[in-house]
């Protein structure tokens, strides 16, 4: 009997190329961590981020520069993240940021 589709019980088979490529990636992030500036390695990795990492970083980051990037790369799912900032912080910079790309995403 020959094996014609994948069975869903059975664990996904991966790339042994694409374990070495996801462990370099890895031990690179943590070298930059450890011996970089966290603030510049934030902003790099938020340009390939997901869309819940950017509203967490927009909510959350400690650095102002990250928060603020990261208010800047959301999209119009995310008007509910930005309205929450916007309420939390009215009149700081981080705020009329928020502000701003709301007007941006809705106008």
């Amino acid at each position: 009997m020959a094996k014609c589709c994948e069975d869903p019980t059975e664990p996904r088979k991966i790339d042994p190329r694409e374990l070495l490529r996801e462990q370099e990636h890895y031990g690179n992030l943590l070298r930059d961590f450890f011996t970089g500036d966290p603030e510049k390695l934030m902003l790099k990795e938020l340009n390939g981020a997901n869309t819940y990492l950017r509203e967490l970083a927009a909510l959350r980051a400690h650095y102002p520069a990250v928060r603020q990037y990261a208010i800047t790369m959301l999209e119009k799912e995310s008007i509910t993240i930005l309205e929450r900032i916007v309420d939390k912080e009215p009149g700081t910079e981080t705020g009329i940021l928020a502000q701003k790309r709301v007007d941006e995403l809705t106008g």
